[in-house]
Parts: structure tokens; C-alpha cells; sequence
């Protein structure tokens, strides 16, 4: 009967183990989740291509792509200076703001700023 306890004791031991050998190895694999700004610049990037990939960059000035190209290589942590004045640029802006939502970002997140 002792033999039977320990028995199960050791499986339960070697479960225990495996489960936490398992949750290490995948855990490895994913790798570190990013902080939450680095993954909201990473949601944004995401939707910008998906945006352009469906609007085109006809009617977006040099500018205006120069401005947002900057705000994403800052990991979107640089001052949001990307003015939308054409119809184009007014779209898209319109469109990156709908899917910044939807991805769950703030309105103050994004880079859609104009001074005068």
C-alpha cells in the first residue's frame, strides 16, 4: 500500500512538472508580451497598412505621409503633428480613427493633429 501512495505522489510530481515545462516552452516560443504602448503602436501600424493598402496614397500629400511615417517610427511616442487637409487624407484619417477604436485605442492616441 506505501508503495501505491508514493507512486502516485511521484506521477503527480511528474504531471505537475510536465505541465510547467510545457507552459515554459510555449511561454519561450511567444516570447514577452510588448507594454501596452509598444502593442498599441503595433495595432496602429497594422491598420495604417490595411488603410492604405485599400484607400491607395493618391490625394495624401508628401507632408502629410512624412508626418504620420514619423509619428510610427517614433513608436507612435512622438508629439501627433499629422494634419489631414485634403479629402483623401480627411478619409483616412476618418478611417484609421474608426479602426484605432475598434483595436482598442483612445482617441488621444492618435496622431491627427493640426495648428492652424
Amino acid at each position: 500500500m506505501a508503495t501505491n501512495g508514493v507512486l502516485r505522489v511521484w506521477l503527480g510530481f511528474a504531471f505537475a512538472s510536465a505541465l510547467t515545462m510545457a507552459g515554459s516552452a510555449a511561454e519561450a516560443q511567444q516570447g514577452r508580451a510588448p507594454d501596452w504602448p509598444t502593442e498599441k503602436c503595433n495595432r496602429y501600424r497594422t491598420a495604417y497598412e490595411q488603410a492604405l493598402n485599400r484607400q491607395g496614397k493618391s490625394g495624401l500629400s508628401p507632408d502629410f505621409l512624412a508626418s504620420h511615417d514619423a509619428f510610427l517610427a517614433a513608436n507612435c511616442q512622438a508629439r501627433a503633428e499629422v494634419c489631414a487637409r485634403s479629402k483623401e487624407e480627411v478619409a483616412l484619417a476618418n478611417t484609421l480613427t474608426l479602426m484605432a477604436m475598434n483595436r482598442g485605442m483612445s482617441g488621444t492616441f492618435l496622431p491627427f493633429y493640426c495648428r492652424s
